[in-house]
């Protein structure tokens, strides 16, 4: 560099230090006075967005509303920012949920065609589905999932009329997914390390351009409604079911699910809505005096913004809706000793909440334009019908309230703040895969991820040589000050994963990348590590050795995480160094214990203590297994003694040394044919949902797990016929004492 340069380089160093980034003020609005029990009447668009209240200079946006679309769902951008669309066209339509299971739900395709942020133009995309939940669009396509089933089908449209004209499934599993629409999967979320997560199934998939890879994880978290990932992969879970409103992150999910206590700050469940909540299903225990929800129970759709077009404190704040107390939680992720907590960014408030009794918000996403998005099903039921049979809570709520009227509409909003203008439209379709390196380094996250996405599924090799130099590049100083609206650090991450998706994965880039100034990176080249450290290559323990003293907790205790891909002993003395060294510290000890396990898994443990049954009993029971973790576990928890919240209450009683499992086969059978209502051994839990829509088998192998681990005998499908045969007239729950008279 040229001395004069280097002069005007130091002025500049000097001047944006100087420079203090513009300060927002966050204030929350006045609350107001409680409504105790509010009108139900549809409102307009304009009408419902006066009932809003959001904190000082934010504002809501109007995107889409019915008849452009109805009973929206879940939202999704392709690269040219038009939007694509599920509605649940069939969702409880009335308080008995007829009709739910017609194959009449669309897909919708939006466009902004004058860049207003508002839609002017709606096209059925795909219809004539069954309850569609998850969207995925990839480079021309889209990749979707309906309820009850595990496939994945491909949409293409060939013509450009916006209306798909070509459909291939690229993924099939002859199995179909039982239970009720509530507990089912969502997500397709392309994480940053290349794999396709959703919630609840232990798969994930790959999708190269003219292949999809699967592979099963065997202890991910599970959740329910809702996945979304932070800037380096971290996914956050949630469960309406189990009344948890997040879970899961402190690690990427394919080291396992792990939840400290301690992870929800004190008093984090409880939101604070400025409505009564006289539609809860947990009845008049779930209220406060003032008739508001007093716990989470409805969380669903949650997002952790990445954008650049709101104040930058909110960037990394994830965002949870709860529809049942018509607000949004904002929360603020904070890392104490390595530990990952979530803290409500208010006091006694929340970023948004609404007294229109019909707002139903059902999932937050970063935009495009950098804003955050809202999907609001607007609609009265937001319970699925097995919570509003005769005998609940609800039905007499929904009847008197008439919520059950109030079906056919849905709203798209936009959150901005009004000192800050939204982007235009995206234009990333289309672009060769050179022209779309620029954009791993973009500040909104959605660029980022969608650029990264787009060149794996181009598969041009001619860019490699391009990402390569940019995952070397350490000149974050200046570079970063010339743009300082450009995270050199993140943009390496982006490059490195993206190299990984092409199919380059370079040994002497990677160590070379363990010295990197980012911690972000550095943290990614250990995980890239593990593609050696599979393969039995004990090469690189030196290098990674010297990251045990790493002034970061994260690349500690990611080393912690990967060295369990090692049976080499040079691993163990790695984990060995670390444990003595961060035996103190609860999360990096944690990493350490699982990874000294190696192949001990839970799975493992399960195959040897039943490894003494017939083969028969085992194949029973580890089908039993998977059933349990892919709908039992978020109520009764892994271990079966009952999910904990954070207030230290089960959310389901436990299963170990239960009378009701030890007892009777049959009444056990028709605990989970018709679910369960009341007290149990003189505690108060939800409701136990009827699991009726699953096969004998399916029932059975479920109760063989549950019963094999009290180390008691299986269940033959032929009780559970037996069980469905006497009480195949029943519409209401159980209750025990109900069970208890019957022979």
């Amino acid at each position: 560099m040229k001395p004069e340069n280097t002069f005007y380089a130091l002025l500049l160093v000097i001047f944006f230090f100087n420079c203090k980034e513009k300060e927002y003020a966050d204030k929350i609005y006045e609350k107001p006075e409680i409504i105790r029990e509010a009108a139900s009447d549809f409102l307009s668009p304009e009408e419902s967005m006066k009932t809003f209240y959001l904190p000082e200079g934010y504002k809501v946006e109007l995107v889409a509303s019915e008849p452009m679309v109805d009973e929206p769902v879940t939202i999704a951008w392709d690269g040219s920012g038009r939007m694509y669309v599920a509605e649940m066209n069939t969702y409880m339509q009335d308080v008995d949920g007829s009709g739910t299971d017609r194959p009449i739900s669309k897909i919708k395709l939006l466009e902004d065609l004058d860049g207003d942020g508002k839609m002017d133009k709606s096209t059925v995309f795909v219809d004539s589905l069954l309850l569609p939940r998850m969207i995925l669009p990839l480079e021309n396509e889209l990749i979707v999932n309906e309820t009850y089933s595990y496939d994945l089908w491909s949409y293409k449209d060939t013509d450009g009329d916006g209306v798909a004209d070509k459909k291939e499934r690229v993924y099939y599993n002859p199995e179909r997914r039982g239970g009720n629409l509530e507990h089912q999967q969502s997500g397709l979320v392309w994480n940053l390390d290349n794999w396709v997560y959703t919630t609840y199934n232990p798969v994930r998939f790959k999708f190269k351009k003219n292949e999809v890879i699967v592979d099963s994880l065997e202890n991910m978290p599970r959740g329910q409604w809702g996945l979304t990932q932070d800037e380096m992969g971290i996914m956050y879970y949630s469960a309406a079911g189990g009344e948890n409103p997040a879970y899961g992150f402190q690690q990427p999910a394919v080291y396992g699910d792990y939840n400290p206590e301690g992870r929800l700050s004190e008093d984090f469940i409880q939101p604070w809505p400025i409505v009564g909540t006289p539609d809860v299903q947990g009845g008049t225990g779930r209220l406060r005096e003032d008739n508001t929800l007093n716990h989470f129970t409805g969380v669903a759709g949650q997002e952790i913004f990445l954008g650049h077009k709101m104040p930058p404190s909110m960037y990394g704040d994830l965002f949870i809706p709860e529809p049942v107390g018509r607000l949004i939680r904002r929360a603020k992720v904070k890392v104490e000793d390595g530990k990952k907590v979530l803290y409500n960014a208010y006091d006694q408030a929340e970023f948004m909440a609404s007294t229109d009794l019909n707002f139903r918000p059902v999932q937050a996403k970063t935009g495009p334009d950098g804003a955050l998005y809202i999907v609001d099903m607007y609609r009265g039921i937001i319970q699925e019908s097995n919570w509003t049979r005769k005998g609940s809570f609800l039905r007499p709520v929904i009847v008197r309230k008439e919520l059950d009227k109030n079906i056919g509409k849905g709203r798209i909003y936009r959150i901005v703040h009004e000192d800050i203008k939204p982007d235009k439209k995206p234009d990333l379709q289309g672009r060769k895969a050179s022209e779309l390196i620029k954009y791993l380094g973009h500040p909104n996250g959605w660029y980022r991820n969608t650029a990264q996405k787009l060149i794996i599924l181009k598969d041009d090799q001619t860019v490699v040589p391009e990402l390569m130099d940019l995952a070397k590049d350490n000149s974050s100083v200046f570079d970063g000050l010339f743009n300082k609206n450009k995270d050199l650090g993140i943009e390496r991450v982006h490059a490195l994963w993206t190299l990984e998706g092409l199919g380059v994965v370079d040994k002497e880039l990677i160590k070379e990348k363990f010295l990197d100034e980012d911690p972000r990176v550095r943290v990614t080249a250990i995980r890239l590590s593990e593609n050696f450290l599979k393969d039995g290559d004990t090469d690189m323990f030196s290098d990674l050795e010297k990251l045990v003293s790493d002034n970061s907790l994260d690349v500690v205790n990611q080393l912690a995480l990967s060295m369990r891909y090692s049976k080499d002993k040079g691993a163990t003395d790695i984990l060995n160094n670390i444990k003595e060294n961060y035996e103190a510290n609860e999360i990096v000890s944690h990493s350490v214990k699982e990874s000294l396990k190696k192949d001990d898994s839970r799975l493992a443990q399960l195959k040897v203590f039943i490894a003494k049954e017939s083969p028969r009993n085992r194949q029973a029971i580890l089908r039993g297994y998977d059933a349990y973790n892919e709908l039992c576990i978020t109520c009764h928890g892994s271990d079966l003694k009952g999910e904990s919240t954070e207030d230290g209450t089960l959310v389901a009683p436990s299963l170990m040394g239960s009378p009701r499992v030890l007892g009777d086969k049959g009444k056990l059978s028709k605990i989970l044919l018709n679910g369960l209502i009341g007290p149990i051994d003189g505690t108060e839990y939800g409701i136990m949902m009827p699991l009726k829509d699953n096969g004998d088998q399916w029932i059975a192998d479920v109760l063989t797990y549950v019963r094999a681990m009290n180390s008691a005998d299986g269940v033959n499908g032929y009780i559970v016929r037996n069980a469905r045969e006497q009480s195949k007239e029943r519409e209401d729950y159980w209750t025990l004492s109900e069970l208890e008279k019957e022979k």
